[in-house]
């Protein structure tokens, strides 16, 4: 599955409504680390398919998303499910530790269970 970039006009659309897991990544133009994240993310989004679905939001263009999940450096990574905030990482997540947070247990108790 191809990463999507979500806008506040598409965010209900790509992320609430969405039925799998959403791993959408902080991020902005020229900064390395954002480069490198953006990078772990278009692999991960090609080995897991339909299981998850990968989103980019550019902060600079959508401040009012961050905003919503307090995103203060990027990159960050925030685990959705069914539109339900799961968990937040600052900094560069390597694809071990995505594939941790998406295994985490969630904020309802239950624990993601399309890896296992």
């Amino acid at each position: 599955m191809e990463v999507v970039t979500v806008t506040k006009k598409n965010f209900d659309e790509e992320v609430l409504a969405c039925k799998v897991p959403v791993i959408l990544n902080f991020e902005t133009d020229g900064n390395e680390s954002c480069k490198e994240q953006a990078q772990i993310m278009e692999i991960l989004s090609k080995e897991l398919g339909d299981s998850a679905k990968f989103c980019r939001v550019h902060v600079d263009e959508e401040p009012a998303l961050a905003l919503n999940y307090q995103v203060l450096s990027v990159p960050a990574v925030v685990v959705m499910k069914y539109g339900i905030f799961q968990v937040k990482a600052t900094g560069v997540q390597d694809k071990e530790a995505i594939l941790n947070l998406l295994q985490q247990k969630t904020v309802d108790g239950f624990q993601l269970e399309f890896l296992g």
